[in-house]
């Protein structure tokens, strides 16, 4: 197989690729469609999937996820792809079990590249004890990659983006910063070894670490970015969450790489929907503020617990920290101290 730059083949990349928020909200806002009474979560609240009551105590949970490559390795790209969908199961509680593969290939792609994107999936959903049964493909002038992922859980134990509450410690399970770096990488100017690594971890321990402990609402930080997803939790749930921008914690190389300017696109389409929403000191650095709006791909759980559970799950998750509290609803969803 020759070897080809997945990368040079795309305007954009991971969930940087994603449609700005505030377009999205245009597009879904106020739009009128049947309610099924078994469907517990759907779009309105920007959960991470939807939530199906099956009636006997245990609801299934689908989500759906897929973009450009954000490296060159076809079957990096192809754990990555996977294991950022897989996360939206593991973000509301659940068990994943299967998954359906969506594949756009550019026609002056080697046919052996397909497979080696497939031949990643396929290991990174056997790792998350996922099979992928099935899936269909598109001829595209960008390749595209990911997966539709179902999953099962407990009724009772289900988590959703609603439910923190005021007290609540929010709790980071990995460091920020992979789409600055991949926006340096890509340009030549940065070494992302620790970021691949990190996109390619599964979601799977830092859901199971909390185990038997209280967690009042979840979400994972992607292409949003950790202001948008933290104003989604806030949102939804009627509260204020204050960020300590002293306790983010990112990739190496991170910051160097948002002093030098190397901006994903996402970053500034995230701010503008958010202005309203966000407070951020004039203050801050204008490298931390780029982190804090910039995309992440396969980023961590972001988890609201009550701080005893939270200082438990810092013992049992290496690497998890805590980035802020939540408080009662005041004038502003997000504040960054």
């Amino acid at each position: 197989m020759e070897e080809v730059r997945l990368t040079s083949l795309v305007r954009s990349s991971g969930c940087n690729a994603k449609l700005p928020p505030g377009d999205l909200h245009k597009a879904l806002d106020g739009l009128v469609q049947e309610r099924h009474e078994a469907l517990i979560e759907g779009f309105e609240s920007s959960d991470d999937a939807l939530v199906y009551d099956l009636g006997d105590g245990r609801v299934l949970i689908e989500t759906v996820d897929f973009f450009p490559p954000m490296v060159d390795d076809p079957v990096i790209f192809g754990e990555i792809a996977a294991a950022n969908a897989i996360s939206d199961i593991y973000a509301m509680g659940g068990e994943p079990a299967l998954a359906m593969s969506l594949m756009c290939f550019p026609s002056c792609l080697d046919i052996a590249v397909m497979r080696c994107i497939m031949d990643g999936a396929i290991a990174k959903c056997s790792e998350a004890g996922v099979v992928i049964a099935g899936g269909h493909t598109l001829s595209d002038r960008e390749p595209k990659f990911g997966l539709a992922v179902t999953g099962f859980g407990r009724k009772d134990h289900i988590w959703s983006n609603k439910g923190v509450e005021p007290g609540d410690a929010a709790v980071l399970t990995k460091k920020l910063g992979a789409g600055l770096l991949m926006t340096a990488h890509k340009a030549g100017e940065s070494d992302a070894g620790e970021a691949i690594s990190q996109m390619r971890c599964l979601n799977r321990k830092a859901k199971e670490a909390a185990e038997g402990l209280s967690v009042h609402a979840a979400t994972d930080v992607t292409g949003f970015s950790l202001m948008g997803h933290s104003y989604e939790a806030a949102a939804a749930s009627g509260v204020t969450i204050t960020v300590d921008s002293g306790s983010l914690r990112f990739l190496p190389g991170a910051e160097d790489a948002a002093r030098f300017g190397f901006i994903p696109e996402g970053r500034y389409t995230n701010e503008d929907y958010l202005s309203d929403k966000v407070s951020v000191p004039p203050s801050l650095p204008l490298h931390l503020r780029d982190m804090l709006f910039s995309p992440e791909t396969s980023g961590g759980l972001l988890l609201f617990m009550p701080s005893p559970d939270a200082e438990e799950y810092l013992r049992r998750m290496d690497g998890a920290y805590i980035i802020g509290y939540a408080g009662k609803q005041g004038d502003c969803p997000v504040i960054v101290r």
